[in-house]
């Protein structure tokens, strides 16, 4: 399997061979930094464009079907819509945090997208810590929800942020509790080391039972975490127009927008990342020559094939179950997923202190 480390020791080199050391640091940075600024927005655009087609489908519809062929050009259309829109600002609202407030979802969320396993050797961000600073950045943009529903000075705006608040906060320790199975199975929180230790079986069959109950909740809790359906309470349009983002416009509406997509992208790629071994092939132990075969396909088609088919699932559930009350949402979370959660990561630590796996 080719490994991308060969071209970036290769740049870092060529780089080094006729630059200060320093100029060498700064050079890299601007580089991963516009090409993870490109990637983040044509993967947003993606998946702007895939979701409408899956709901057309879902719903008996044709979907984008007029600009461009198959409607491929109409996210491109709606982007630059979205860029000469003019940017509204509210009189009596509070301008330094109303204005803060998208920059900090979208800053949460590209710092998590720079920990996302790409491909071999196609890794930003690799702590020895990296889990807990994926579980720490992501933990940021509920503070720009809160910060615009209060901000705009509308009360529509103001319960949607109370909601996500309260929702966000509650369904991440599920989250972590399904994370930190993983990190007790694989022994490491680095995420190379975990996705090198699905060489010869993603953790989602090597793991029994347990692995795939914190998979299922994980996915369960992934889908409340970025506001989607059956958990839109924070955006249910039909009691709170838009929700926390109602008084948005323009580039700042279209930062909320691509967050919420590129949110599901991350949490999709971190469950391909900790249970399905990120870039990692299918491979069988013993069977060397499906083995090969499979290291054949590229790194990266086998992170965005994981990737995409958890995104699916997340869609599917979106336009299959009707929206939960809000008690509900919250009900199910801190008397259900919770407690399974906490008994699994139990279940998890015996089965590795007694080997019952392999």
């Amino acid at each position: 399997m080719f490994d991308f480390s060969t071209i970036t020791n290769w740049i870092d080199e060529l780089l080094r061979s006729c630059m200060a050391p320093w100029a060498v640091v700064l050079v890299e940075g601007l580089i991963i930094g516009v090409l993870l600024l490109l990637v983040y927005a044509l993967i947003a655009l993606a998946l702007i464009y895939a979701e409408r087609k899956i709901c057309a489908f879902f719903q008996c519809r044709y979907g984008p079907n007029r600009v461009g062929p198959l409607g491929l050009m109409q996210p491109i259309a709606d982007m630059f819509k979205m860029l000469i829109k003019e940017i509204i600002t509210i009189k009596d609202s509070d301008k330094f945090l109303y204005g803060l407030a998208p920059f900090l979802v979208i800053i949460s969320s590209m710092l998590t997208f720079g920990c996302m396993p790409f491909g071999k050797g196609l890794l930003t961000l690799d702590f020895n810590i990296g889990v807990f600073f994926i579980m720490a950045v992501s933990s940021i943009g509920v503070l720009g929800i809160l910060l615009a529903g209060w901000s705009s000075n509308n009360k529509f705006t103001l319960i949607g942020a109370m909601r996500s608040g309260a929702q966000m906060i509650s369904y991440e320790l599920s989250i972590g509790l399904s994370i930190l199975s993983v990190v007790v199975y694989a022994g490491t929180m680095q995420t190379s080391q975990i996705i090198a230790a699905q060489e010869n079986a993603w953790f989602l069959f090597s793991g029994h039972i347990p692995m795939m109950i914190a998979f299922i909740i994980y996915l369960i809790a992934g889908t409340a975490e970025t506001n989607r359906g059956p958990f839109d309470l924070p955006e249910a349009e039909s009691e709170l127009t838009a929700g926390y983002h109602t008084e948005y416009s323009g580039m700042h509406f279209g930062f909320y927008y691509l967050a919420e997509y590129l949110n599901m992208f991350i949490v999709s790629g971190i469950a391909s990342l900790l249970f399905l071994g990120g870039w990692m092939p299918l491979h069988i132990a013993g069977w060397e020559a499906f083995n090969t075969v499979m290291d054949y396909i590229p790194s990266v088609v086998w992170f965005f094939m994981k990737t995409a088919i958890i995104m699916f699932i997340i869609m599917w559930f979106k336009w299959t179950f009707p929206r939960l009350r809000i008690d509900q949402l919250i009900k199910f979370e801190w008397k259900y997923l919770l407690p399974i959660g906490l008994f699994n990561l139990l279940l998890v630590t015996l089965m590795v202190v007694f080997g019952w796996h392999f």
